[in-house]
């Protein structure tokens, strides 16, 4: 699948090593290293804080990852490992293995001047657990993704006429509903749009607490339930 229209002008934007884009893109010839050092990035730009780290298990969990490589739940511990010790051996990801008071822990990051300081100062401290950096401050708001990442980290590449229905749905439902929808078809294992835009459908009509895909009941005015409960009136 190939999007028409490439990066949806509200398109967050991530920074990436110049090198990568010059000498180091003519030597890496793996696919699968260069899919997963791009996701590494990623995953690693989301961290706060210093040291900022990717621990294995964050990594197994990542679909995105795992759809990117091709790989089913029966190959992915295999496979992944495989791949991110072709990209330590390319010289462009940092693998530690640290011994905590929990047990050995396997932590990546890119190997940039700040990935280098990090893996430095987690190998010369003695560490009762693994520094409680892994998410944004708890002081500060986390940053919650729009209908568009939540589409391509859940369903795949958003086209042209997906976008204008993405955009659309995002001015109509409150957006605790539209994470909530996702949550929803991904449990079920029902990862595409209709089935979510009829999860949708049905909590305006019949109530957040009752709406279901494909249930009909009596349809409730969406004024009057946001009058009941309090939620920001859709944009038209």
């Amino acid at each position: 699948m190939t999007s028409s229209t490439g990066f949806p002008d509200n398109s967050r934007f991530t920074p990436v090593p110049n090198l990568l884009f010059g000498t180091l893109l003519e030597e890496i010839d793996d696919l699968p290293v260069l899919k997963c050092l791009l996701r590494v990035l990623w995953l690693h730009s989301q961290k706060k804080g210093f040291p900022r780290f990717l621990t294995w298990e964050e990594l197994m969990a990542d679909r995105t990852l795992a759809r990117a490589l091709s790989m089913n739940d029966a190959s992915l511990n295999t496979n992944l490992g495989a791949t991110l010790e072709r990209a330590r051996k390319l010289g462009v990801v940092i693998h530690l293995r640290l011994e905590t008071d929990q047990g050995l822990v396997d932590v990546y990051m890119p190997n940039s001047q700040e990935g280098r300081r990090a893996a430095q100062h987690l190998g010369s401290n003695k560490l009762d657990k693994l520094p409680a950096v892994q998410g944004r401050p708890q002081t500060a708001p986390t940053a919650r993704p729009n209908i568009f990442s939540l589409y391509e980290e859940n369903i795949g590449i958003i086209g042209h006429i997906m976008a204008e229905e993405l955009k659309e749905a995002e001015e109509s439902y409150p957006h605790e509903w539209i994470e909530e929808a996702f949550r929803e078809a991904v449990v079920q294992n029902k990862r595409n749009w209709r089935y979510i835009e009829a999860i949708l459908k049905g909590w305006m009509t019949e109530g957040r607490e009752h709406g279901e895909p494909g249930r009909h009941s009596k349809k409730v005015d969406a004024r009057e339930w946001i009058r009941r409960h309090g939620l920001p009136r859709p944009s038209r």
